[in-house]
């Protein structure tokens, strides 16, 4: 199908919009766009991190996801309580795929769910008592964690517990650090609010435990990774290309991540930060408070790769500038040949994309390099800074979409016809049952890296391998049964 024009993609909007009442219609319609390069501002043109339309099906998450299931959750040698009933610390457990290296249960915890599994009566008494006791069970059972942190979820905010006061008690009494995060699930809009809650807890209860303690020897290329959850090995992906161009990884976080790294992290001298989205709170504190500058980067594709190393660079000297144009020539045969194998079998196919933190607009360079287009994409949780980053890598007319319905997405689809959908769990079986090739691009549909040229290659096989699939030719998509039954009408009549 031939790409809409700025008009057809506006009056796709208005006819997908039509189904609503009149006041949900208004309040959708800020939330859909046409992509205009020449707009500085996305506010212009799109509405962000508003609270969803009641009624309708979103596909957001909790502010207890953002904390626990993004930001703390991967940090490996704590042991991390969800404060609440069981369940939502079983369904935050694991489903990331945040790899790490440690052995589960005795000195790293990351896949494992502790939880204070509260009852009727704990709502009536109060969890308290009960979350004292959990830790002094924790310190018996599991004596190599390193921390404890609190994960509040939605009773403990209606009930009133007062967690930070039994985190400090705790702390003076196991002398280990004990983080209460105040993450419970109705808090915000969405998960955004847990990220900016957690980033809040790292900042209070964290950051300021080395101030002070010079013990550390630092270097003039000491650097952190921060916001790279480790998702199919994707930091150890990141890391290696860092190391190789000369720096020096003092922490990583929170992917495979530890608490002393994160204690550490004021000692660098430079954050790097892949997921702006979630931890862009603590490195601007980080800058306002130890004076540490901070970029993002994109290690998708080997276009961004290049970019980025040498944006990094250009903050360091010469050494490190030269470390650079080694590592981009290094694996240079090795992209080359991955673009002469993937590209042909992929070039001019179209994808849709619909994911959370910086997944919308970081991929794009990598579809891009195998000559593929993007031709919609949208943010769960975005806000506007997220939408200003998005609008120059997206081309004119392409669709814009922030917090989509379910209903939307499905009626975009139907109308745009993309080759290729990249989205979540929540999607994927709506639009494979369609018939409609799909890549769950939250945690890489079990595979992975997809960072750094490695993972180029792998992001590239597993866009050929869900594309090209021969299975997609026993279903048919929606809009092609709809034109054979218009023929076999037109032929009979």
């Amino acid at each position: 199908m031939a790409a809409l024009t700025k008009e057809e993609t506006e009056a796709l909007i208005q006819e997908v919009l039509e189904v609503y009442p009149e006041q949900a219609r208004k309040d959708r319609a800020k939330h859909l766009a046409v992509n205009d390069q020449s707009v500085e501002k996305s506010n212009k043109c799109i509405t962000s991190n508003r609270k969803s339309q009641p009624g309708v099906m979103t596909i957001r998450g909790c502010a207890y996801a953002g904390s626990k299931g993004v930001v703390w959750g991967p940090i490996k040698d704590m042991i991390h309580i969800s404060h609440g009933p069981v369940g939502c610390g079983q369904y935050s457990r694991a489903g990331r795929r945040n790899y790490y290296v440690g052995t589960t249960g005795i000195n790293t915890f990351g896949t494992m769910n502790f939880t204070s599994d509260f009852t009727e009566k704990d709502i009536v008494f109060g969890g308290d008592k009960k979350l004292a006791k959990i830790m002094n069970e924790i310190e018996e059972l599991f004596p190599l964690n390193k921390g404890i942190s609190i994960q509040s979820e939605c009773p403990i905010g209606l009930i009133g517990d007062d967690i930070e006061a039994v985190a400090k008690k705790a702390n003076k009494e196991i002398g280990k650090p004990v983080v209460p995060v105040r993450c419970e699930g109705f808090r915000g809009v969405s998960q955004s609010l847990g990220h900016h809650i957690a980033n809040d807890a790292i900042r209070d209860w964290v950051l300021e435990n080395r101030d002070g303690d010079e013990s550390f020897a630092t270097t003039p290329y000491d650097v952190a990774v921060i916001g790279d959850y480790n998702i199919g090995g994707d930091a150890w992906a990141s890391r290696t290309l860092l190391e190789e161009m000369g720096l020096r990884v003092v922490a990583q976080w929170s992917g495979d991540g530890t608490i002393a790294e994160m204690e550490k992290t004021p000692k660098v001298k430079l954050n790097l930060i892949h997921c702006y989205r979630s931890m862009n709170y603590i490195a601007r504190h980080m800058e306002e408070k130890y004076k540490i500058p901070w970029i993002e980067y994109n290690f998708f594709g080997p276009t961004k790769i290049a970019e980025s190393l040498r944006k990094i660079a250009a903050l360091f000297d010469e050494t490190i500038q030269a470390g650079a144009e080694k590592v981009i020539a290094k694996y240079q045969a090795e992209y080359d040949a991955v673009i002469a194998k993937y590209k042909p079998r992929l070039q001019g196919k179209r994808v849709m994309l619909y994911v959370g933190g910086l997944r919308p607009r970081h991929v794009i360079g990598a579809y891009e390099d195998l000559g593929m287009e993007v031709v919609g994409t949208g943010y769960e949780f975005g806000h506007n800074d997220d939408y200003d980053r998005t609008i120059k890598e997206m081309g004119n007319a392409t669709l814009i979409y922030d917090d989509v319905t379910g209903y939307e997405f499905e009626e975009f689809v139907k109308r745009v016809q993309p080759d290729l959908i990249g989205s979540g769990i929540k999607e994927k079986y709506i639009f494979q049952k369609m018939g409609i090739p799909f890549r769950q691009m939250h945690s890489w549909d079990y595979s992975g890296p997809y960072h750094g040229y490695d993972g180029f290659a792998i992001f590239a096989r597993d866009m050929d391998m869900t594309l090209n699939n021969p299975c997609w030719k026993q279903v048919k998509v929606p809009w092609k049964t709809a034109e054979s039954s218009n023929i076999a009408i037109a032929a009979s009549a």
